[in-house]
């Protein structure tokens, strides 16, 4: 019940602000306009949960579509309503009175938000750009000294069908002539037979030294089982709560993964992040570098002194302003940060996007970390 009301208020509050900022607080628009808007809002509002819960929850990939893009859309039109409220004020102190401040704060929300929503579309389903950071490792090897990791995360292959998306983005990581691709999950909403063509490119992608896998919380919404396996079909090594080791001029590095921290709750038997079980008989002498979907697992890292940490699951906060949500959650939102004497985190922003086609303000990326001795 407190759920229920939760999700009223949220609800009530994404399409209801926007509503009172845009037709009925002093813009005196003509009967004919707020009687459409407010049909507009109404029957966005009244579809919406129908449309998610159809959509997600019962595999209509075309209601999903038409969902999301309503609470992307809804988003961006709160937020900058939000900022309206301040620009309604600003006007009114400036001597500008209703209706003319009104309909000036209405539409220039109206506007960004148009333009906001059309670049956030294109940044969404571009290819993501290269984002590279150098990586010090104390006790990584001389033979070691420039390994290159490739880092994908979030790819979401989802309701629309991005296959060739998936493809541009394996000719582009296999342009940067990789030592080491990791994805560290939350590959696909939807089932491997639901998304294997959009998922299959992945097995084209090149890595001289190991490609490793973790699963994120996404897979526990579906078969994340299916997923491990699929991904193995494909030539990953699946790190389920285990290590590898690769070697390169004498050096050595363990790449370990663990399962996703919501995974312990699914209720699988056999899934649940386990440092322990992942680094077991690892040399301790030997660099770490940990593939663990969600920055939030970092304390596990630094206590069984992990040297760095992959990670995802944040998309940067994908649209303007919701990093600020996410960061009361997660420890980090975006890039290398350091956690403790010894362990390194580096937070991608996702490859790809969930829900809502949109990305505004926090653009996808394709990462590429070079590891340094020190």
């Amino acid at each position: 019940m407190r759920w229920t009301g939760t999700i009223t208020l949220i609800l009530a509050l994404l399409f209801g602000v926007p509503y009172v900022m845009l037709v009925v607080s002093g813009q005196a628009w003509p009967v004919t306009v707020v009687v459409i808007a407010t049909i507009v809002f109404a029957g966005a509002l009244a579809a919406f949960p129908w449309l998610m819960f159809r959509g997600h929850g019962r595999g209509r990939d075309g209601l999903a579509i038409a969902g999301d893009t309503i609470l992307g859309v809804i988003w961006v039109l709160f937020s900058w309503s939000v900022l309206g409220i301040v620009a309604r004020i600003v006007l009114f102190a400036a001597g500008v009175s209703d209706p003319a401040g009104a309909r000036i704060v209405a539409g220039a929300i109206v506007g960004v938000a148009v333009i906001l929503l059309a670049w956030g579309y294109w940044e969404a389903m571009r290819v993501p750009r290269v984002r590279t950071a150098d990586v010090r490792i104390a006790s990584l090897g001389s033979g070691l000294d420039g390994v290159r990791v490739v880092v994908l995360t979030d790819t979401h292959y989802g309701p629309i069908d991005r296959a060739r998306w998936s493809a541009r983005v394996t000719e582009a990581v296999n342009a940067l002539d990789a030592d080491i691709v990791c994805h560290t999950g939350d590959i696909a909403d939807g089932s491997v037979a639901r998304r294997r063509e959009q998922a299959a490119p992945l097995g084209l992608i090149r890595a001289k030294l190991a490609r490793a896998y973790v699963t994120g919380n996404h897979e526990y919404f579906g078969e994340p089982q299916g997923w491990l396996d699929h991904m193995q079909e494909l030539g990953w090594q699946p790190l389920h709560n285990r290590h590898i080791v690769v070697e390169r001029d004498g050096a050595t590095l363990t790449i370990a993964g663990v399962d996703d921290r919501t995974a312990g709750g699914s209720g699988l038997s056999g899934h649940g992040a386990d440092h322990a079980a992942a680094l077991a008989g690892a040399d301790p002498a030997v660099p770490v570098l940990l593939l663990a979907h969600q920055p939030k697992q970092i304390d596990g890292a630094v206590g069984h002194g992990v040297d760095l940490q992959v990670s995802g699951h944040t998309h940067g906060g994908q649209i303007w302003p919701f990093h600020y949500l996410v960061r009361t959650d997660q420890p980090v939102v975006a890039g290398l940060s350091r956690h403790g004497a010894r362990t390194q985190l580096y937070t991608s922003r996702g490859t790809g996007f969930w829900g809502p086609p949109f990305r505004v303000f926090a653009p996808s990326e394709i990462s590429l970390l070079t590891l340094r001795a020190a």
